[in-house]
């Protein structure tokens, strides 16, 4: 209930709903509920489950559930251009029905139930079955016949490829998941064709083998079957009238389009609300082409990380695989550069050098340009500048070096009296270029979307970051010159000074980047145990610290409160208030967020990505609406993710107009206080307690914590760290208040006391203010003593409200129980399914729900508290907030009792 709420005439009271039931559930009848879940969703996708069955059947059948599919039977079922070219027509079908090593079958099974279950459910049973053989069958022709023209226009690639026999269904799976697409908001569309057709596009340029070509056919098939058949009808409806969020342009932004906007409610694009219009803000695409951008740059890693973990080397780029992800030399490598050569030959060192750094924890150096590309990548996405730069210069720096490596490295090792030495040239030219082009096309892209990075780090967060990695260089060189000159003797052949000194570097490089950079050839190698300690951990060391740093540098957010802010929220507080949580952000640890007008603000606190909110905007009751998108532009331009938490029904009516997610976290409790009497059967509980109350000579009595007696002071104290010890758990914080804030002046206790003074019980209450005056008062903190009168809190707050209402405050809240709420009859979904079975599981530790059934004593108006988010991918980072806000001082042996409690 909002300060603004007008009390209500005295009418027939409406039937209290009926509270969540709150008796916990046994373990198997939690497990029994699981089943019953999983069970539910099997049969929502009943085709999807009967594949799944086959393939693993098939799999137990022809014993390939632990081992790689036999080289006979994958030439009886496996398809490709030549089985095709043989007359083996029946296998773009039996292909289907097998997976080639058990890896692939997880893999399988898998992506058939995120992609093939949502298809069935969403496209119908009939239309996926469909969609699946066209894209399975088709994409094995077309790919077939591609790789056929490609063999024939002389492609060594292709070629090879050929011959290649495949098996597996992720062609049909992968194509059924891109025509899916077609029919999500434009957000998931986005998300999901940029997962699967960069996979599409990775796996034959660097894995390389047939059915990867055959898997890019079937992604392009089911993507143009999904734009044609499911996207031209998506289109027609958004481009229909929508009754909560009229299109009405991006005048007011500045933002560029990037043509999904235009998708209408779906989009994903917020919208503010300005002077009772909507004004689109075109958030979600924003942060959408950071995502791209991020995962263009994070490609060329993940290309070449695929191929190291596959292990193939049949991919057109799979040929510059060591400059990304180096795998060190071959046995044979070995002996044919050392044969016949000295000992100490430069190629011979060379390259037992190379094999002894991959055969160690310094074969970390070799992952060191996919690590770092990985990391810039996720700088970008959340728009750091300094990532913008890094990644500027290191795509600049690889174009360079692939230019170089195929220059001086690829092409003086071909032999040019090989029968085919032409077309080897012409093929390693052909996708060199090719391979340049990927970091020349990201100068371009970075170049473009400049304005999209604009998160700066704070000033001291860089200089920490340039003085740690300048200062672990230092300290890493010095360790590695002085204690390997001392140990020279352990090297082959003995080094001097100079050449230790001017082998530092080499420790931080890839070897693949010596060549092209022109660093000499190893001039040692090392043979006792000091000096493989020192060649072997020293850039371990070295990039470990400085990727790391760097990494915290990105992750880390700062919420940077204006000066002044703090003073015009709490005035804004003042004269126009908010929720009944809205005091809750005067609490330490907040920043502010202040309209561009001054009439409303959005206390939060950033943790991790998220900017999690306390309650909804306050200030000017017409601003708020507004102030909901107007903070979401604000957060996305920080690089941050915003959830308002605990909000009431006007936020989430804003909130839905932007057409963001939204579930409820609590249930708030609210007492009219104007014509309020404890008469009548309904109220015989309260009545109980104060007479009780009255016959123990017990008192309620009003002070606020920093003027109350210092015996009333340590009693409260005592209390509280009565409550703690007794449940050895985690205090809660965020929305629950401790003893830190029940010390303000302005925040009234309520305390039971007897005859002799001893402290029976204690509550806090937390005042709403309009024009500076309290017209309303929330409850927070509540404590009792163990061995004190049974019915204190209800004598309490029966107390309080019998004074608030006599001082002429207009309501009262009992405060919003957490993973509590009442059963209006709606039968709950998704994210609210998970958070009542949280609740449900915690009950027996905080005991939210029984809290809420103690509230009902007092026959308030339930009031749904809400959490507001605009993506829901966010939710896991969202989650982890909300946590860590709760618990911020959890200790490791909090946690095991908690998690005791939980599974016990």
């Amino acid at each position: 209930m909002t300060t603004e709420t007008k009390a209500r005439p005295a009418a027939a009271e409406p039937p209290l709903p009926k509270p969540v039931p709150q008796a916990r559930q046994s373990r198997p009848a939690r497990l029994l509920q699981a089943a019953r879940s999983a069970l539910a969703f099997a049969l929502k996708a009943p085709m999807t489950l009967g594949f799944v069955v086959l393939l693993l059947g098939i799999a137990l059948v022809t014993r390939t559930t632990g081992t790689d599919i036999d080289d006979t039977l994958l030439r009886r079922v496996g398809t490709g251009a030549a089985a095709l070219a043989d007359g083996r027509w029946w296998t773009p079908v039996t292909y289907t029905f097998w997976c080639v090593s058990p890896t692939a079958l997880l893999a399988t099974v898998v992506l058939a139930l995120v992609l093939l279950a949502p298809a069935e459910h969403r496209l119908g049973r009939a239309a996926t079955a469909g969609l699946f053989a066209l894209c399975q069958i088709g994409g094995a022709l077309a790919g077939a016949g591609l790789i056929e023209l490609g063999s024939r226009g002389g492609d060594l690639w292709l070629s090879d490829a050929r011959t290649d026999v495949g098996v597996g269904p992720s062609v049909g799976i992968v194509g059924v998941g891109l025509a899916l697409s077609a029919t999500l908001t434009a957000l998931w569309r986005r998300r999901l064709r940029l997962v699967l057709i960069t996979g599409a596009l990775l796996f034959p340029l660097y894995d390389g083998w047939g059915h990867d070509v055959m898997l890019l056919c079937g992604a392009v098939i089911g993507l143009l079957a999904g734009v044609l058949v499911w996207g031209r009808a998506r289109r027609r409806r958004e481009r229909g009238p929508s009754p909560t969020a009229p299109d009405i342009g991006d005048a007011d932004t500045g933002d560029t389009d990037t043509g999904e906007a235009a998708d209408g409610p779906d989009a994903g694009a917020s919208r503010g609300l300005d002077g009772g219009r909507l004004r689109r803000v075109n958030i979600t695409s924003h942060a959408e082409t950071r995502v791209l951008v991020a995962l263009f740059v994070a490609a060329t890693a993940l290309g070449s990380l695929l191929a190291w973990l596959s292990n193939s080397t049949s991919g057109p780029l799979a040929l510059y695989n060591e400059l990304f992800v180096g795998q060190g030399p071959s046995a044979s490598d070995i002996a044919t550069t050392c044969a016949g050569a000295a000992a100490t030959a430069s190629e011979c060192l060379q390259i037992r050098a190379e094999d002894l750094l991959a055969g160690s924890p310094a074969a970390l150096v070799l992952f060191v340009p996919a690590l770092l590309l990985l990391i810039v990548a996720e700088g970008l996405r959340r728009g750091r500048r300094i990532a913008w730069g890094a990644a500027l210069v290191l795509e600049a720096g690889f174009a360079v070096v692939i230019w170089r490596y195929t220059a001086y490295i690829v092409l003086p090792t071909l032999d040019a009296s090989a029968p085919d030495a032409t077309e080897l040239h012409r093929f390693v030219i052909r996708y060199s270029v090719l391979l340049a082009v990927i970091p020349a096309v990201a100068i371009v892209v970075l170049l473009l979307t400049r304005g999209h990075f604009n998160v700066r780090a704070p000033r001291w967060t860089l200089l920490k970051l340039a003085g740690v990695a300048a200062l672990t260089f230092v300290v890493a060189g010095a360790c590695y010159i002085k204690f390997g000159y001392d140990a020279s003797d352990q090297f082959t052949p003995e080094p001097t000074f100079g050449q230790v000194v001017a082998d530092f570097p080499k420790r931080l490089l890839p070897p693949a980047y010596l060549g092209p950079l022109n660093v000499p050839d190893a001039a040692f190698i090392p043979e006792g145990g000091v000096a493989k300690a020192l060649y072997e951990y020293t850039g371990p060391v070295f990039w470990v610290i400085t990727l790391g740093g760097l990494l915290l540098s990105f992750w880390r957010s700062t919420a940077k409160t204006k000066e002044g802010a703090e003073t015009d929220a709490g005035n804004l507080l003042a004269e126009y208030g908010g929720s009944t949580l809205s005091y809750m952000t005067t609490w330490p640890g907040h920043a502010y967020w202040i309209s561009a007008d001054g009439t409303a603000a959005v206390a939060y606190r950033v943790i991790g990505n998220i900017a999690l909110t306390t309650g909804g905007p306050y200030g000017e009751p017409a601003a708020r609406a507004a102030a909901v998108g107007a903070f979401a532009e604000y957060c996305d331009g920080e690089g941050w993710s915003p959830c308002f938490y605990s909000v009431t029904a006007p936020a989430k009516e804003a909130a839905d107009a932007l057409g963001w997610s939204s579930v409820q976290v609590a249930e708030d409790t609210v007492l009219s206080l104007p014509g309020l009497e404890f008469k009548g059967k309904k109220w015989q509980d309260v009545r109980t307690a104060l007479n009780k109350a009255s016959r123990a000579d017990i008192t309620a009595q009003w002070y606020t914590f920093p003027t109350a007696p210092l015996a009333i002071q340590e009693q409260i104290r005592a209390l509280s760290e009565e409550w703690v010890a007794d449940k050895g758990l985690p205090e809660m914080g965020f929305t629950l208040g401790g003893l830190d804030e029940l010390d303000d002046p302005l925040v009234r206790c309520l305390v039971a006391v007897d005859g002799k003074g001893r402290l029976h019980g204690v509550t806090s209450w937390l005042p709403s203010f309009e024009q500076a005056a309290p017209v309303g008062w929330t409850l927070d903190f509540m404590r009792r003593s163990a061995d004190g009168f049974s019915g204190v809190m209800e004598f309490l707050i029966a107390s309080a409200a019998l004074g608030f209402q006599q001082e002429g405050a207009r309501f009262m809240s009992l405060s919003g129980a957490p993973l509590a709420r009442v059963d209006r009859g709606s039968q709950p979904e998704g994210l609210q399914r998970f958070l009542d079975v949280a609740g449900r599981a915690m009950e027996p530790v905080y005991g939210f729900r029984s809290l809420l059934a103690f509230k009902a004593k007092f026959q308030p108006e339930y009031q749904p508290m809400y959490m507001l988010y605009p993506d829901p991918a966010t939710l896991p980072a969202i989650g982890n907030a909300i946590g860590r806000a709760y618990l911020p001082h959890t200790t490791p042996g909090q946690l095991i009792r908690l998690s005791r409690k939980l599974v016990g």
